[in-house]
């Protein structure tokens, strides 16, 4: 595949010349979707060559049997997939009764633009046919922000050379299958297929979780502009449902056709309404038309776009980076329905099943909070809150009482379906995810009733895992964390790893923290809970002693905290000594090999220092960053973002570009060499943090007061964002010599920048 086929634009995604080795790659970065539903950017006609065909619905799960070879105690017995749906988008086509067949074409005039700014994706080509025959086809199709059931296509043919027939073939094919599937399963069954005067509906059902959905398409037709009527050859088979539909053409006429799709699913209706409504939103979508709904669509977007925008001057491919990422985190998640969550795909592939890790409380919700309302970060929280009950069932399951919890690593509805037993047993730091998200957001909204009401209830939860799973060394004579697999996944079953250690006393200590706040200021509130969690004072003693006394591995002679017990006794050598044909090194090396070696996947001390920054000195942080970032292989997406932020706080802007670059950009440019199974969501949420954090230096820090220390890359003329603060909208604009303050709300705010403080009016602006 060549990784840098992408044209750099500002607003769009383009690629101009068809290879079919970019295929699946494109397929994966031109995805388009509403935050309900989504669909990765296949051909509508048919396409005989390597591609991963993906249609994706929100919420749409299925228990897939786990497949191992072997057994343990609490292992999960499923992995969660978010289904690839019925398929909606197609369209066969035929010139003469030869098939379009990209494939099997000559290509040429090849363009694919995924606009950004409104919301569509676009694709024009030339084709000669096998049978001589020259065609133009121009397509258009977006997913409705406004109508979020709704897509919607724009499908023209120009015949170039000939005079004939063209054949217009639009289907729903609910016979499709993952391409994750452990055993190869069908996950759906066919119900019902309703055919109609140019419409009509498939539905089916999930197996073993019955979700219904009804899959619905109406079609319409013109040529050279004007609207047409054809007549109609009907199929059903098994599993799908086509219409046939012939017009005929002389050279220089353009045929289109107009499709529009529907999914209606069991989340959101009762089953005998679901083909009703499924057919009830495609007839209005074919009133509406294709132009009107695509007018709306802009304006959707233009909505989104004033509080999310990154503005980058001088440097088209950073620009470009940051509105992709920007982009597809809002086409995965809007905050409409607290039911969803942030999978690592998205809507863009199946890998890690679709289903929701703790990146969303780590990266994500800063994003969704500064940029949205507020109400749209407490939903993903109340998401978590939901699931209590299922968190503390997953800890029972592996010993622990008293109504301690742990998060699951992969979840769809709160069980704990990840299939790798390091992963799911070990990585527990996932659980101070949870109570750093609840931190996170009070700290940024100071909304501390949703700690009373429901946050609370997880917090205790979580201490009490703790304490549970932390043991005394008498060797030590301090509390040790012992197996487990920190964020550095290329290090398993270890001992002591700092930042898991460091999490489990800081969720201690915000636990007594927020009793003893409810306590004093929420009586009622605080026996409610107390009530409910039959928590009693001495036990909150007894976690206070795992806290106070909690073991971090260090070594004197470096001065740095180390990952954890025995990370000295590896070879320490560097990354950039490594030869670039054994990188990445998850694809060319053993995992025994990884396992022994020096190389981290992802930020591991650097990412406890990065949350907790105003407990580190200056000193500190930068003597950790050059001991570890120099090792550190960036093999997860998660990483770039976190070496980004910390290296512009510690004034190595190089290095913060560098990484900057390198999270914008993980996609685009593939940097894993993976792009075609998917884009890596949540780490988008990493890149927004970059700039508003990393550039911006934007922080709250326990005091709640909204802190800038803005700095910017050499590379770049200029940078602007803008956040919503506690209601407070602020557009902060940095130049190489000026820096600007904007105040578009009615109400002013102290704030500090470059640790000064500033006093910034209603409605102004403050130039420093």
């Amino acid at each position: 595949m060549n990784k840098n086929y992408i044209i750099p634009n500002e607003w769009s995604l383009i690629e101009d010349v068809f290879d079919d080795e970019n295929v699946k790659a494109s397929e994966s970065l031109f995805s388009i979707g509403n935050g309900a539903m989504g669909q990765r950017a296949n051909f509508e006609e048919n396409y005989s060559g390597a591609t991963f065909q993906g249609s994706y619905i929100g919420g749409i799960y299925y228990p897939d049997k786990t497949r191992v070879g072997w057994w343990k105690n609490g292992y999960p017995e499923y992995f969660a997939k978010v289904l690839n749906a019925p398929n909606w988008i197609g369209i066969h086509i035929k010139i003469n009764e030869t098939e379009l067949d990209l494939n099997t074409c000559k290509v040429s005039n090849f363009k694919r633009e995924l606009n950004m700014k409104e919301g569509w994706l676009s694709r024009s080509f030339v084709a000669q046919l096998t049978s001589g025959d020259k065609i133009e086809v121009h397509t258009k199709r977006f997913i409705s922000i406004d109508s979020n059931e709704t897509g919607a296509i724009e499908y023209h043919i120009k015949a170039l050379n000939f005079s004939g027939e063209i054949t217009f073939s639009p289907y729903v094919d609910a016979g499709i299958v993952n391409e994750d599937s452990n055993y190869d399963e069908y996950f759906w069954e066919i119900l019902e297929i309703i055919e109609g005067e140019n419409s009509g509906c498939i539905l089916s059902k999930t197996l073993k979780t019955e979700f219904h959905v009804s899959t619905a398409m109406q079609v319409a037709f013109a040529l050279n502009s004007k609207e047409i009527t054809l007549s109609q050859q009907t199929k059903v088979e098994d599993k799908k449902l086509t219409y046939t539909y012939k017009v005929s053409v002389n050279e220089g006429d353009t045929a289109s056709i107009y499709k529009y799709a529907s999914y209606t699913s069991s989340l959101n209706y009762k089953i005998e309404d679901l083909n009703a409504a499924a057919l009830s939103n495609v007839e209005n979508a074919n009133k509406l038309g294709f132009e009107a709904l695509l007018n709306t669509q802009i304006k959707s977007w233009e909505k989104i776009w004033s509080t999310a925008d990154i503005v980058i001057e001088g440097d088209v491919k950073a620009q470009q980076g940051i509105r992709f990422n920007i982009f597809q985190l809002n086409q995965t998640y809007l905050g409409t329905d607290a039911r969803l969550n942030i999978g690592p795909k998205g809507f863009t592939g199946e890998k890690y099943g679709g289903s929701t890790y703790w990146d969303t409380e780590a990266y994500c919700i800063p994003f969704y909070m500064a940029t949205k309302d507020a109400n749209v970060a407490k939903n993903l929280l109340m998401y978590r809150y939901n699931q209590l009950g299922k968190a503390i069932e997953n800890a029972e399951k592996l010993g622990f009482t008293n109504g301690a919890a742990l998060y699951p690593m992969v979840t769809m509805n709160g069980e704990e379906c990840h299939n790798e037993w390091e992963i799911t047993f070990e990585e527990i730091h996932r659980n101070g995810a949870m109570v750093y998200g609840i931190y996170n957001y009070v700290n940024y909204t100071q909304d501390f009733e949703y700690v009373v009401k429901n946050g609370l209830e997880v917090i205790i939860a979580i201490a009490r895992f703790w304490h549970q799973r932390a043991n005394f060394s008498e060797a030590k004579d301090k509390y040790v964390i012992l197996g487990v697999t920190g964020p550095n996944e290329y290090e398993n079953n270890v001992n002591n790893n700092f930042y898991t250690n460091y999490l489990a006393k800081w969720c201690i200590e915000y636990a007594v923290e927020c009793l003893n706040k409810v306590k004093h200021n929420y009586p009622e509130d605080f026996e409610r809970v107390i009530s409910k969690t039959n928590l009693k004072a001495q036990e909150t003693y007894k976690w206070l002693e795992v806290s106070d006394n909690m073991y971090f591995p260090f070594d004197e002679e470096k001065n740095v905290y180390l990952q954890q017990d025995g990370f000295l006794d590896k070879e320490l050598i560097p990354v950039k000594k490594l030869d670039k044909s054994q990188r990445p090194i998850n694809q060319k090396w053993s995992w025994d090999r990884i396992l022994r070696s020096c190389y981290i996947k992802q930020a591991d001390v650097l990412q406890g220092m990065f949350f907790f920054e105003d407990k580190f000195s200056k000193d500190e942080l930068k003597r950790h960053f050059d001991f570890y970032e120099p090792l550190t292989v960036h093999e997860s997406s998660l990483s770039p973002c976190v070496h980004s932020i910390l290296a512009a706080s510690i004034d190595r802007m190089p290095k913060a570009y560098e990484q900057y670059l390198r999270t914008a950009r993980l996609d685009l440019d593939d940097y894993n060499h993976e792009v075609h199974e998917g884009c890596h969501i949540t780490s988008m949420a990493g890149t927004w943090m970059s700039v508003v954090q990393g550039f911006g230096g934007m922080r709250v820090y326990e005091d709640g007061m909204l802190s800038f220390n803005p700095q910017i890359p050499q590379e770049w003329k200029s940078y602007s964002f803008t956040i919503n603060f506690r209601g407070t909208i602020i557009k902060v604009f940095k130049s190489q010599t000026t820096c600007k303050f904007f105040n578009e709300s009615g109400n002013q705010i102290k704030m500090f920048v470059n640790d000064k403080e500033v006093l910034l009016p209603s409605k102004e602006f403050v130039k420093l």
